[in-house]
């Protein structure tokens, strides 16, 4: 699977391209702007692009008013065809947002509800009370995702539901020639419509790529061969930034340790979850951490973990924004991208995890530990890259075996020589490839 190989790069164009806020009905092809990123995307040594909802919507994208057409705030069909066409030219896969849960209450099935009520032939596709009244005051109660009922949900045990949903995926692959989706908010998605959508698009797309929003519990419910092969890595996003803002890197060792650690009972050793610092729906990273020097060295932990690593855009070169600030201010316009320090720091990390067979593949053993360094293997059958990171200011000499006698650090190309451990100078990480 080529996600498993990849580096992402997460957009979300409404943000991105300075549209606004509620849908005014005017097409412009904001989202022609993409285009002019790919040279940065390309130089940050990216390979696959998750674009966040691009769907005509109510607002923001998550409140769906039809599956086949692109959001007229962003431009038309073509234009994005056009974006999806540049992508695939310079190598970059295509990962769209797909939201099935829940509709918005634009969407024309719903409004025909409204307005026909029992005689509506969508009547079945939501989950209806009409006895009852709305938040809206429609004449009828529906069901609403988690309470907010701009989100309305969406009979995912209806067979009509389930193909036009399947017909709008056939769409953007056969229109767009995407590679694979998001699934938001997987997690409340009915299991059997997943295993149908797999099955769809596995028959439909070599090697088409299915990950799910998932926040808490086991992500095997979901992460399997007939289901999805990812989920995102809430759990690790939380102990990454934790563990530097507390300087006590147990707490990461401990998640990778029951996530992937060499112990039979581990929860997804072998499989790939996507792995972030931040992304459109949490404070940016450069915001959350204490010490902005662990900015660099977060980064070197997301991508030496086992996973599939996400850069969401603007925080590759440091951008700040609060979630209290509200979600608009997470899903900012920037004018140009920028690329700086951290910027060719994180290009060195993408080319480093994209060409090591044991950072795609490798196993997970913890070899050193303390509070503020930590250092573990990722072992594959062919190569054996040793992770290592000091989040002090001052120097350690770290104590370990290491297996072998020299390596070469994939981040900065240096040849080391070990005797019995090796000096990690403050604020430092590596990627130690055993030779």
């Amino acid at each position: 699977m080529w996600a498993y190989e990849s580096v992402f790069y997460q957009i979300y164009p409404l943000g991105f391209s300075g549209a606004p806020f509620e849908n005014d009905g005017i097409t412009q092809p904001r989202i022609l702007k993409v285009i002019d990123w790919i040279p940065h995307m390309k130089r940050l040594r990216t390979d696959a692009i998750y674009f966040s909802p691009v769907f005509e919507s109510d607002t923001h994208g998550y409140n769906t008013r039809d599956y086949t057409k692109i959001d007229c705030r962003l431009g038309t069909n073509e234009d994005f065809k056009i974006v999806c066409k540049k992508l695939h030219e310079s190598k970059i896969r295509v990962v769209l947002d797909g939201v099935f849960n829940h509709v918005g209450r634009g969407f024309y099935q719903f409004q025909d509800v409204i307005k026909h009520r029992e005689k509506s032939p969508y009547l079945h596709w939501f989950h209806i009370n009409l006895e009852e009244n709305s938040y809206y005051n429609d004449g009828l109660w529906y069901e609403g995702w988690e309470g907010n009922y701009d989100l309305v949900r969406l009979n995912l045990k209806n067979e009509e539901v389930i193909e036009h949903i399947l017909g709008s995926v056939d769409y953007w692959i056969e229109e767009f020639d995407i590679d694979g989706l998001r699934l938001d908010v997987a997690y409340c998605l009915d299991y059997d419509f997943v295993r149908r959508l797999r099955s769809f698009t596995d028959n439909k797309k070599k090697d088409f790529f299915l990950v799910g929003e998932m926040l808490h519990g086991d992500y095997n419910r979901m992460v399997n061969e007939n289901m999805l092969h990812s989920a995102t890595n809430y759990e690790c996003y939380k102990g990454l930034y934790s563990s530097f803002n507390s300087m006590n890197m147990f707490e990461i060792n401990h998640s990778l340790l029951r996530q992937f650690g060499p112990e039979n009972w581990t929860l997804y050793k072998g499989k790939h979850l996507l792995s972030f610092v931040d992304n459109h729906d949490v404070t940016r990273i450069a915001s959350i951490l204490a010490n902005e020097k662990h900015l660099p060295l977060i980064y070197a932990l997301c991508f030496g973990i086992p996973g599939i690593p996400c850069v969401y855009y603007g925080s590759e070169w440091g951008a700040k924004a609060l979630k209290s600030e509200g979600d608009p201010a997470l899903r900012a316009c920037y004018s140009e991208p920028v690329f700086n320090e951290l910027s060719e720091y994180i290009a060195k990390l993408s080319v480093a995890k994209k060409n090591s067979e044991a950072l795609n593949y490798g196993d997970f053993r913890s070899v050193l530990l303390t509070n503020k360094q930590c250092i573990f293997e990722r072992k594959s059958q062919n190569e054996r890259v040793l992770v290592a990171v000091n989040g002090d200011g001052e120097s350690y000499y770290a104590r370990f075996d290491a297996g072998c006698r020299m390596a070469i650090d994939l981040i900065s190309g240096r040849n080391y020589e070990f005797a019995g451990g090796s000096e990690l100078p403050p604020y430092s990480a590596f990627f130690w490839k055993a030779e």
